[in-house]
């Protein structure tokens, strides 16, 4: 039987039958805590298992990054990226093993997992080139004698907690930003998807062993939602870097901020496509389609509601239908299948929730779901997609359900439409499709999308690591990857220096002496 190269993939990344979860580098602390198992959505097999950490192991790898940090703050930041350029150099050797292995254990289709994995290749490049760009501002003081600029130092302990959903891509934003700003990171993995988190320790252990990096500098702590609250409440992480569903990012926000902490949270969101009676339809099915199919609907940029218009509604509801018949389910790691499984059946019991709620809320199924079965689909996890007719002011449609369902909208003028892509309680991605202008311009100034990404004639996923990423309102605000969200790793500083023989007071204060 074909296993698509798994085993082999395995081996090359040194996952085993029963692995550590818990590491400060080169050193895996030996197992204490629950031994549990990564099933593959795939075919439902055990991959392996992981060690959970104990909370004593988490403490001891708090206390080692804490030491750690010292030392590699010191590292100029250049040569900082030198290890980090390494670690991309690394990461090129390993981008099928490591690609197949995202695929197998989260489900999305290989093409993706290599996809992320080279993310994290190529913010390993902007990482390098962002180590020689770590500048304040220098500005002029109102006292004679007097310069004035800014710089930044890193922060200290970075905790990132990370979603199943792209379970190596987005730790990877985080540690190489922090990482060439002088911080050094605890990563909490999804349960979901730990041995991607046990394979990218080991990528990364051999380049840090090899540039006498300090232990602790990158650490895993493997384990359950206890493991995040024991990083949200600990005085000694400055940043909590989060990415999961509204829900826990509330909790994380409140824990993080009750101690006054750094909190970069990028939560969940609800996000759509306009459609408009100006678009290229031949563009606009091709960016809805991935969207809404892609990774099974498991992005949190997935599109999740189309906002069409009136005149061209029944004809983009065709083509869409004959595109989404079209579609092959199955086994990921297959190249020839369009759509894998979802994560869990835990995932599939909320797909077939939400199918029911549209029902009962009056929308009306255009494609109807249900869970694939047969050959093939052995896991329990595979769903067909589904299209379905609703209003933007349903309970179903206003939440984010984490499985392939789209909403159909109808509107009629472009304001409408705008007012409907904003009304919702989340804020991250946004398109619209339209080769007018004015539509355009419309939907990106300071009355079109409230979300943190808007688009134009490309759908709402598919980021890339040059801009910054993340969202507003429930979505949590925060930005990581590209542009300046470096800064959210760093603490700034303002400094004045007197050159001058006298000392100038403020307001005018004067003593005699």
């Amino acid at each position: 039987m074909n296993d698509y190269g798994i085993q082999e993939s395995l081996h090359a990344l040194g996952i085993k039958e029963v692995n550590e979860g818990v590491s400060t580098g080169a050193k895996w602390l030996p197992g204490s805590g629950e031994l549990v198992g990564s099933f593959s959505p795939v075919d439902g097999k055990l991959i392996g298992k992981v060690y959970f950490a104990s909370e004593d192991q988490y403490n001891e790898v708090v206390e080692t990054a804490a030491r750690a940090f010292k030392s590699w703050r010191k590292v100029p930041a250049p040569k900082r990226g030198e290890v980090v350029r390494q670690i991309g150099d690394e990461l090129r050797k390993y981008k099928e093993p490591l690609g197949k292995l995202v695929s197998y254990e989260m489900g999305k289709s290989y093409q993706e997992g290599l996809g992320e994995v080279q993310e994290m290749i190529d913010i390993c490049d902007f990482a390098v080139g962002l180590s020689r760009q770590l500048h304040g501002l220098t500005m002029h003081s109102e006292r004679p004698s007097h310069r004035m600029y800014e710089q930044y130092h890193p922060l200290g302990v970075v905790g990132i907690i990370s979603a199943f959903n792209f379970p190596v891509a987005v730790w990877s934003w985080n540690t190489m930003l922090a990482w060439v700003c002088g911080d050094v990171c605890i990563w909490k993995p999804s349960e979901k998807t730990p041995l991607c988190s046990v394979a990218c320790q080991h990528i990364v252990s051999r380049v840090f062993e090899k540039n006498e990096v300090p232990e602790g500098v990158s650490c895993i702590v493997n384990g359950d939602y206890s493991v995040g609250e024991l990083l949200s409440h600990d005085q000694r992480i400055p940043l909590i870097s989060a990415t999961g569903s509204t829900r826990m990012g509330k909790k994380v926000g409140a824990a993080v901020g009750a101690r006054l902490g750094k909190s970069l949270l990028e939560l969940g969101g609800n996000n759509a496509i306009i459609i408009s009676e100006h678009a290229d339809l031949d563009v606009a099915i091709m960016g809805a389609l991935f969207g809404a199919v892609g990774t099974c609907g498991q992005r949190c940029t997935s599109t999740r509601r189309l906002i069409i218009h009136s005149s061209i509604y029944d004809e983009v509801k065709n083509k869409l239908t004959s595109a989404y018949q079209q579609l092959k389910i199955g086994n990921p790691l297959d190249e020839v299948n369009h759509v894998g499984p979802l994560i869990d059946t835990d995932a599939v019991k909320q797909y077939d929730s939400a199918l029911q709620e549209i029902k009962a809320q009056g929308g009306t199924l255009v494609i109807e779901g249900g869970s694939m079965e047969g050959a093939g689909y052995e896991s329990g996890c595979y769903v067909k997609p589904v299209i379905a007719e609703a209003e933007n002011t349903m309970d179903i449609v206003q939440k984010e359900t984490f499985a392939p369902i789209l909403y159909l909208l109808k509107y009629t003028e472009i304001g409408e439409a705008i007012e409907m892509q904003n009304g919702v309680a989340q804020g991250l991605s946004s398109a619209i499709m339209t080769t007018n202008i004015r539509e355009a311009e419309g939907f990106l100034g300071h009355a079109g999308s409230d979300c943190g990404i808007a688009n134009v004639n490309i759908g709402t996923s598919g980021a890339e690591i040059g801009g910054a990423f993340g969202g507003e309102k429930e979505t949590g605000g925060g930005r990581e990857s590209g542009s300046d969200a470096w800064k959210v790793y760093m603490r700034r500083q303002t400094n004045t220096i007197n050159y001058g023989t006298d000392l100038p007071l403020a307001q005018g204060i004067k003593f005699d002496l």
